[in-house]
């Protein structure tokens, strides 16, 4: 009888509308990818590069960072907790919403939420969560799990989503993606504004302030960390970076390989609760820091995989992945893992048991798409080996090498003749020609059909082998490289080819580059003097046909700003109201490599001004705009307030059928009046 996993596999194979989803998620996410990676400051093997050597300097001194971190957080004002297991960490969880009596949950997308099971305990005990990412709060309606870590609803087509929709809120079943994500907004609006607590996940640690960074695209990763009176973040205890220059260089590496894009929409980095001058934001901010058999793993020849900063790219790349989806990927008793793919498959057996999930490194055609994708450079095929041949049994000091477990009669019979045949340069020869004969007798139209018992027929076909292998193929292809390299050189085109140093370097102005980046997100740029401010303002705003804005207060815009515009009727407010269109703000900093708006918090500044209404009016020196992330962030003042915002356009989603649309719970648009000369 087959395993569950085996019909898992067998149920995704038959699906034909799954195999459509995941069939557009791989190509779209591999487009986007890599047009976001020609926008590199550096070649993108050089970063990741790094980025290894980063994480690994991490995980060799993880306890004392750790530490330092912990320290660090509560001076910031966070409440720190330690959890050892899913128990400790949903008793904790548990307790805070007892002790402030709160029984409704805003949640944003945490997979070590889905780790500790947090949401069917909390429903056990009372208390109510919604999931509010758009992709998560799809699946939760169906009442099931993620599929993807990045993007949780990938296995459906936007006609599951209508009907779910129409069977869940009641709404006339639609296909329109826009009508749909309208519709979500509407329904956890009311949410956002009423929950007692809001829970989160936490993208990385930053050892030396002690601070959080979450990154989101729609914006409800701000509205759960920003409106509710409680928020909770959760963070696997490997989730840390040293500094904000660390940071820095995994942010320009974490969007683009999750999603194709040089920055997330919404960055925050939250150093504690609101300071008694912050006008909002949580008066609590609780931490729990989970290890989980984190610490077993780091001990263990698997160790790497805590590298991992969790950006899917290993899921998008691997052809198992495309063609049976995250929900396949269940243990020996079918239970889902909450990491799939190539990453899950490691995870997976190294905090939960080799026993239940081992298999799942099976799994894999170790081709090394996953490797070559990941921008943390992992080695997952080398720990996929040491998974098939025990996992965390195995000593770090072992060899890779070892003789997989598990594997039927069959299957070792013919490793080892492979292995007999690929020790003799001879009879390889020998067998790659014979193999390429009887395949061309037994292939239909260039494939072969492979029977089922090999595991492999029930969906895959081999591609037919070569007629005439490589080797004998190459003495002719050399030689005629060399007639067209002799043509190439008497033509004298070779002197024609440009060189470097034919070109003088051009350094963009950075108010040009910042412009080019943010209108490429879709936000609208606006040059003005502080002189044409007020008015340029004022116009925008009679565009809205409205006569009511919500605005940070005046100490912390350019002078003369607000009161112009009550000299022209228009009526300011400095506290949220669900019906104003309109937020106005100041921005502490430009960055011109991604586009993005640097917007802190502090006295007459309320952060809900830039996310709640439909449009953000934001107001930029041009004498502030920084080249780099971390150039913006090197400013002492811009790292002592209680929360950093970093935004990148309007708020945005691809969850339904990676349909872009615009608009989710953060604004539809976003203005930026750039002050010059």
């Amino acid at each position: 009888m087959p395993s569950p996993f085996q019909q898992q596999i067998q149920h995704a194979i038959k699906n034909e509308s799954l195999q459509s989803a995941l069939d557009k998620n791989a190509a779209n996410r591999a487009r986007a990818r890599e047009s976001a990676y020609q926008s590199l400051s550096e070649p993108f093997e050089t970063l990741r590069q790094r980025a290894h050597r980063v994480r690994e300097d991490i995980m060799g001194d993880l306890p004392t960072l750790l530490s330092t971190f912990i320290d660090n957080a509560e001076a910031g004002g966070f409440t720190v907790h330690r959890a050892a297991d899913t128990i400790e960490a949903q008793g904790i969880i548990l307790n805070i919403c007892r002790e402030h009596r709160g029984t409704l949950v805003a949640k944003s997308k945490s997979m070590v939420s889905e780790e500790i099971e947090l949401n069917p305990f909390l429903e056990s005990k009372g208390v109510r969560v919604v999931e509010t990412d758009l992709g998560e709060y799809i699946v939760q309606l169906r009442d099931e799990r993620p599929s993807h870590i990045i993007t949780p609803a990938v296995h459906l087509q936007r006609s599951d989503v209508g009907k779910t929709f129409q069977e869940k809120l009641g709404i006339p079943y639609t296909e329109n993606v826009s009508t749909l994500t309208n519709a979500a907004r509407k329904q956890l609006r009311d949410t956002f504004l009423k929950a007692d607590i809001g829970i989160s996940g936490v993208n990385f640690g930053i050892a030396r302030s002690g601070s959080l960074c979450i990154v989101t695209n729609e914006g409800n990763g701000r509205m759960v960390t920003s409106l509710p009176p409680v928020h909770i973040a959760l963070m696997g205890q490997e989730r840390l970076v040293r500094d904000l220059n660390d940071l820095a260089l995994m942010l320009s590496l974490l969007p683009r390989s999750a999603t194709g894009q040089k920055m997330t929409v919404y960055t925050q980095i939250l150093n504690g609760p609101r300071l008694s001058t912050d006008p909002d934001q949580p008066q609590e901010r609780h931490l729990i820091i989970l290890d989980n058999g984190r610490s077993a793993l780091r001990d263990s020849s698997l160790r790497e995989a805590l590298l991992c900063i969790r950006c899917g790219a290993c899921l998008n790349a691997c052809p198992v992945f495309q063609e049976i989806g995250g929900h396949a990927y269940v243990g020996n008793r079918g239970k889902h893992t909450p990491y799939p793919g190539p990453i899950g498959s490691i995870v997976s057996p190294g905090l939960f048991g080799q026993k239940t999930f081992g298999h799942l490194a099976q799994a894999s055609t170790l081709c090394e798409a996953c490797y070559e994708a990941c921008p943390v450079k992992i080695d997952l095929p080398k720990l996929l080996l040491r998974v098939r041949a025990g996992g965390l049994a195995i000593p770090p000091t072992a060899k890779d090498r070892h003789t997989p477990a598990g594997l039927n009669p069959l299957t070792k019979l013919t490793l080892r003749v492979f292995t007999w045949l690929s020790k003799k340069g001879s009879r390889f020869h020998f067998a790659q020609k014979a193999l390429g004969k009887l395949g061309s007798l037994i292939s239909l139209k260039g494939w072969i059909r492979m029977p089922d018992f090999t595991g492999w027929g029930i969906s895959k076909d081999l591609l037919q082998p070569a007629k005439k292998p490589f080797r004998d193929l190459f003495p002719s292809l050399q030689k005629e490289l060399t007639i067209e390299n002799e043509k190439f050189k008497k033509a004298g085109d070779w002197k024609k080819q440009p060189r470097p140093d034919d070109y003088p370097q051009v350094l963009q102005n950075t108010t040009d580059q910042f412009r080019q980046e943010l209108e490429k997100l879709g936000g609208h740029f606006i040059p003005c003097s502080p002189h044409t401010l007020p008015e340029r303002i004022f116009e925008c705003i009679k565009e809205q046909d409205t006569q009511k804005i919500f605005s940070w207060k005046a100490p912390s815009l350019l002078p003369g700003v607000l009161s112009f515009l009550q000299e022209h009727g228009i009526n300011i407010v400095h506290q949220s109201d669900p019906e104003i269109k309109i937020g106005l703000t100041g921005a502490q900093a430009g960055i011109a490599e991604t586009g993005t708006l640097l917007l802190t918090s502090g006295k007459d500044r309320p952060a809900t001004a830039s996310l709640l209404p439909p449009l953000h009016l934001a107001v930029l020196d041009a004498k502030d705009i920084h080249r780099t992330l971390s150039s913006a962030l090197g400013d002492p003042a811009v790292t002592k307030t209680s929360t950093i915002n970093l935004i990148s356009g309007p708020s945005r989603t691809a969850d339904i059928e990676m349909t872009l649309d615009i608009g989710v719970h953060g604004p539809r648009e976003v203005f930026v009046f750039c002050l010059g000369q």
